[in-house]
């Protein structure tokens, strides 16, 4: 079998890479930006990413933080694995204080599809098949699809949505 041909040839020096950049990918692809700020700070670069972990009583392997149980012959559990010493528990505090947060809701709609929805409501009440004919109709919304759009509208902006049917003075209230 022939051997490859740059094994003999004799390893050089290359003036043309710059060691101190190549050090420096390495390590940036080594040891990659945290972005938390908590977890940033308790990192230790001298530690395994494992043991750092550990220590903040966050799981590196989620297969060995919460093992399945496998049946046996007589149905006995698996023991489970200690978690190990959690000498940093102000960061898993931290986190967990953080996703208990309510989150909230952002979604808006386009200006556009709120004026075509009031267009809608002020011609047609609750009549979704006279809207779906409605010449303002550019899209050809079907009937279900313009009552999806005026049910978004309720949604995303409900204070909006009683002012401006109390505005039109409607005897009777708008229905799902």
């Amino acid at each position: 079998m022939p051997k490859a041909k740059k094994s003999s040839k004799r390893q050089k020096f290359d003036y043309n890479r710059d060691r101190k950049k190549l050090k420096k990918k390495f390590i940036k692809k080594y040891n990659p930006r945290i972005e938390h700020p908590q977890i940033r700070n308790a990192w230790d670069d001298n530690k395994s990413m494992a043991r750092n972990l550990q220590e903040m009583g966050l799981a590196f392997d989620p297969n060995r933080a919460l093992p399945v149980k496998k049946q046996g012959l007589l149905g006995e559990g698996a023991e489970s694995r200690a978690a190990g010493v959690v000498t940093k528990p102000y960061i898993l505090h931290h986190l967990q204080e953080e996703a208990s947060l309510p989150e909230k809701d952002t979604k808006t709609l386009s200006s556009d599809l709120i004026e075509f929805v009031q267009h809608m409501i002020r011609e047609h009440k609750d009549d979704y098949k006279a809207m779906a004919r409605d010449e303002k109709n550019y899209y050809q919304d079907t009937p279900k699809q313009i009552k999806r759009k005026i049910n978004e509208y309720k949604r995303c902006h409900p204070r909006h949505f009683d002012d401006f049917v109390n505005s039109l003075g409607a005897t009777q209230p708008m229905t799902q």
